[in-house]
């Protein structure tokens, strides 16, 4: 079935449905074709990719184009290279055309749940509803910005824009001082972004964050040690798990040379039109970037599979509800679960794991 925006018919029945058509959702349909499973894919997205496109116009991927790639297909051009944020979409659209995927777009999905002796059912805001065996949820961990409950504290005159509203600096108003608050990569590129128009950049950045290389040689190691596989289960990865995620060195290193970016540790809350850092505080603020991260979003499932912090009960990516699954977590596995060139680990392991051991994915 071709890419297309679902059709206008009121019902569709499919084995399993896939809902995400991101990086962790096409390994999953990889892996299903490979099994000779129907599946359908759906999306609230207008086209497969845009999260990525829609991303912040500098972000390039943390990992190599030879470590980022899906099951099945590898990325085109230098593997040695670190694609840029369009490469990742058009990654991703040329991946679900190539193995001709049917995937429904603008389909956000409203609620989930399965009545009882039936199966999984999908109703979309658009009105549309899925029916299937099995369901895996696709969505990721990044569905809902998230900021400290103290930002309603700044004064009005402080724009903020949460990082995935970012796109490049003109976004901010053209003078005065501005802060980015966080302390991840993400926290690090945008800071510098906005540092190169020679504007005061404020850094809310916590000093005790590690950082790390971001090279061939690091990736080669990180593979061939298995440390990126590494199960949070097992006792190296439960480790893991628990320290602060670490930063890309040269990311920090680039960000401390500009003279007009300044580190005032990890922010403690506002001051008016500035902020408290634990080092340093800031003047008044005209805008202030959170690269602060996300938080899932699973208000539209209504099945007994969270706890009671909201997070999915799994083990792995299955889910305690039968049929039910989850992909593309930060940790649902391992370190590499969040990222793409992890989505066919955690994909391949989910879809036999729902089709059962008898089951053979060539």
């Amino acid at each position: 079935m071709p890419l297309t925006t679902a059709p206008a018919q009121p019902d569709y029945r499919t084995d399993t449905l896939v809902i995400g058509a991101g990086q962790a959702g096409l390994a999953a349909a990889y892996y299903l074709q490979r099994a000779g499973v129907a599946c359908i894919l759906i999306d609230a997205a207008a086209a497969v990719g845009q999260q990525w496109a829609t991303r912040y116009d500098s972000l390039r991927l943390f990992s190599p184009a030879w470590a980022s790639g899906l099951p099945g297909l590898p990325w085109p051009g230098p593997r040695l290279r670190y694609p840029t944020k369009d490469e990742a979409a058009a990654y991703l659209r040329h991946y679900a055309a190539h193995f001709d995927f049917a995937i429904h777009l603008n389909q956000a999905v409203a609620h989930l749940g399965r009545p009882a002796g039936a199966d999984f059912e999908a109703r979309t805001a658009a009105g549309t509803r899925y029916l299937a065996r099995r369901v895996i949820v696709c969505t990721g961990g990044y569905a809902a910005p998230r900021v400290p409950a103290w930002a309603a504290e700044l004064l009005p005159s402080v724009v903020q824009v949460h990082s995935s509203a970012y796109r490049r600096p003109v976004q901010l108003p053209a003078s005065g001082p501005v802060a980015v608050v966080g302390s991840g990569n993400s926290a690090l590129q945008i800071a510098s972004d906005l540092a190169t128009t020679g504007r005061p950049v404020y850094v809310a950045f916590d000093e005790r964050t590690g950082a790390m290389p971001n090279n061939t040689l690091m990736w080669a190691t990180l593979e061939t040690t298995g440390l990126m596989r590494a199960s949070r289960h097992g006792l190296l990865g439960g480790w893991m798990q628990r320290q602060p995620e670490p930063v890309v060195a040269g990311d920090l290193r680039r960000l401390r040379r500009f003279p007009n970016a300044h580190f005032i540790g990890r922010a403690r809350g506002a001051d008016g039109a500035g902020l408290r850092g634990a080092t340093g505080t800031t003047p008044a603020l005209a805008a202030l970037v959170w690269a602060t991260g996300f938080r899932p979003d699973y208000a539209w499932i209504e099945l007994p599979t969270f706890d009671a912090d909201g997070q999915p009960r799994h083990h792995r990516g299955l889910s305690v509800v039968p049929g039910l699954a989850f992909l593309g977590l930060p940790w649902l596995d391992s370190r590499s679960s969040a990222l793409m060139g992890g989505a066919g680990r955690d994909a391949h392991r989910v879809v036999t794991g729902l089709l059962g051991a008898k089951t053979t994915i060539v």
